[in-house]
């Protein structure tokens, strides 16, 4: 056995090297400079708009005829490793100068593989890949790092494919080879005061790829997924993941205390994902929409996807001008059934907000100007970032846009909702804006609970984890009522017009009502929405109004409600 090669049952080597790395000015947490703030770091390009990593959405993703196969030199070499090392950011495999090379695959040139690295997440099953496959993240990510030949590296930093980068999802078995390149990888024991060593492995990068086919891959043109994000990389995403025993995967986060090493998912801004002739993709005809530009149908590509109505002339949200609206006596007080009852079944990630699916038949509305008796089917959320001062309303009242907005939907209960969906009235949606309970005093309703009781929010959001996966649904075993959730909110002051709902297809068939009052809701919970499911600006973009006409309470009505609560409580004091 080599003497500079000690094969041990654990990655011992990265506990040792914990204390031994230099501090760094960046982190992915439990730092100032984490990945929301590595923008603002000195000579960085990580706000730019071709940024790494992305989710890749296979259904808009096109085959490229010119990504022909690679042609990989010295891959299948057991001597090409000369140095392992855990830098504080990852694990990282140092190769032997101008030895192992990559060409063809659509490449322009010749690259020399310096590198590769890993990133994880927190045992399983929380992932940590950063490129993600139509939102699904996989457990691991390997990169090997190629510079084009020729180049320097600060020339191949200013070159927009300077690097290429070859990234490869790794994903967990329950069975598999215990003794092989990955044991030997993970078991490396580093000793002494360097933080990279020298290592004689007797496995090559072939070996640690296994029976991965390369000839199925993405292709697109991005960055450098740590600081200083250089916006000068190819990359190319092997459809197939490495298959590793899943106790192999977790040393990585059990002995280097370092989970999450990745970078969350970075918009495209227009950019194409392409793919090798032999990558299997979706139909053509699964279609998939975004708020961003993650993907081909963001807001303004809506009205493009089949059977959209988005480019209507009556679609939502709207800016309410307060100075233009018409006040109509006819609006007046709701009749809410069961709203105070436990109405919640339970809650889904739908992959663009977080919706809370209600019993059936149980909460209705009617009144309120409404023409008809409504069904309430489900609520959900639109809401900004993680800033402190961050806004995601859909409505905006006099171009202010709020923190958050709840919808509950309702469908007319004469009307089946596909029936529903294609009349003018079909819908009715409560519009309730949300704000931080901490930006003004509240004054007690007449019940004496106080507005800022946060704990049905909290027993709400305590669901989150749960439902951190795209389609994944937890079961509501609380008593959560919508009563609850809207605390004190005036609900005989409102606003009306008719409008769309507000993703596609952006059906011209919901009854508007949006609320003028607020409700208040601490900042810390307001944060579960964008931390536990990684959305963010889940709002579209304000629409015309078209010479539509938005109606409002009246006056005297609005100020008789302003008025109740204040009243109320002078003849509660004169009680003896």
């Amino acid at each position: 056995m080599d003497s500079k090669q000690v094969y041990l049952p654990s990655l011992v080597f990265l506990l040792s090297l914990v204390s031994l790395v230099k501090c760094s000015n960046w982190c992915y947490t439990g730092c100032a400079e984490t990945p929301s703030h590595w923008e603002e770091m000195p000579g960085s390009s990580c706000g730019g708009q071709r940024q790494s990593p992305v989710n890749i959405v296979t259904s808009n993703v096109t085959a490229d005829l010119a990504l022909n196969d690679f042609i990989f030199v010295n891959f299948s070499s057991q001597h090409t490793i000369k140095l392992v090392g855990f830098n504080g950011h990852s694990v990282q495999c140092t190769l032997m100068d101008n030895e192992v090379e990559v060409s063809g695959g659509g490449l322009n040139g010749t690259y020399s593989a310096t590198q590769f690295h890993f990133h994880w997440g927190d045992k399983e099953p929380h992932p940590g890949s950063e490129h993600t496959i139509d939102d699904n993240r996989y457990p691991a990510e390997m990169h090997i790092l190629t510079i084009k030949k020729g180049v320097t590296t600060e020339e191949a930093k200013n070159q927009s494919d300077g690097f290429a980068v070859l990234g490869f999802f790794i994903n967990g078995t329950d069975n598999g080879d215990l003794s092989g390149a990955w044991h030997t990888l993970t078991s490396t024991n580093i000793t002494g005061s360097s933080v990279d060593v020298e290592v004689s492995f007797n496995f090559s990068i072939d070996d640690l790829l296994g029976d991965v086919n390369r000839k199925q891959f993405y292709r697109y043109h991005g960055s450098l997924t740590t600081p200083d994000c250089d916006e000068a990389v190819v990359w190319t995403i092997f459809h197939e993941p490495i298959q590793v025993p899943h106790n192999l995967i977790n040393r990585f986060s059990e002995n280097t205390d370092l989970v999450n090493n990745f970078r969350p998912a970075q918009p495209l801004y227009g950019r194409k994902v392409t793919a090798s002739p032999a990558t299997p993709l979706p139909p053509v005809s699964e279609h998939h929409w975004c708020y961003d530009s993650h993907c081909y149908y963001s807001p303004p590509q809506w009205s493009e996807m089949p059977d959209s109505y988005c480019g209507g002339q009556s679609q939502s949200p709207i800016n309410i001008d307060t100075h233009s609206v018409v006040m109509d006596n006819t609006l007046g007080s709701f009749t809410f059934k069961n709203f105070d009852k436990g109405a919640i079944n339970y809650i889904t990630n739908t992959g663009h907000t977080v919706e809370c699916v209600l019993k059936d038949n149980m909460v209705e509305v009617s009144g309120g100007g409404l023409k008809h008796a409504y069904s309430t089917l489900q609520l959900h959320f639109h809401w900004g970032t993680k800033a402190a001062n961050s806004e995601g309303s859909e409505h905006t009242v006099d171009s202010h846009r709020y923190p958050m907005e709840l919808h509950i939907v309702s469908k007319r209960k004469d009307l089946t909702l596909k029936e529903a969906l294609q009349t003018s009235d079909g819908l009715a949606v409560l519009g309730f804006f949300i704000e931080d309970s901490q930006s003004s005093k509240r004054i007690t309703s007449s019940s004496g609970v106080s507005s800022s009781d946060m704990r049905p929010w909290t027993k709400l959001t305590s669901y989150f984890s749960a439902i951190q996966n795209i389609s994944s649904q937890v079961k509501v075993t609380d008593v959560i009522s919508i009563d609850d959730l809207l605390g004190s909110v005036n609900r005989d002051s409102y606003y009306r017009y008719s409008g769309s709902l507000t993703t596609p297809s952006c059906n011209e068939a919901v009854v508007w009502t949006v609320f003028k009052d607020t409700v208040k809701l601490d900042h810390n919970l307001m944060m579960m929405f964008p931390k536990y499911t990684t959305f963010q600006d889940i709002y579209r973009p304000i629409q015309s109004v078209n010479n539509r006409k938005i109606y409002s309470t009246s006056a005297a009505e609005a100020l008789r409600s302003i008025l109740l609560y204040p009243l109320l409580g002078c003849l509660f004091a004169l009680v003896p």
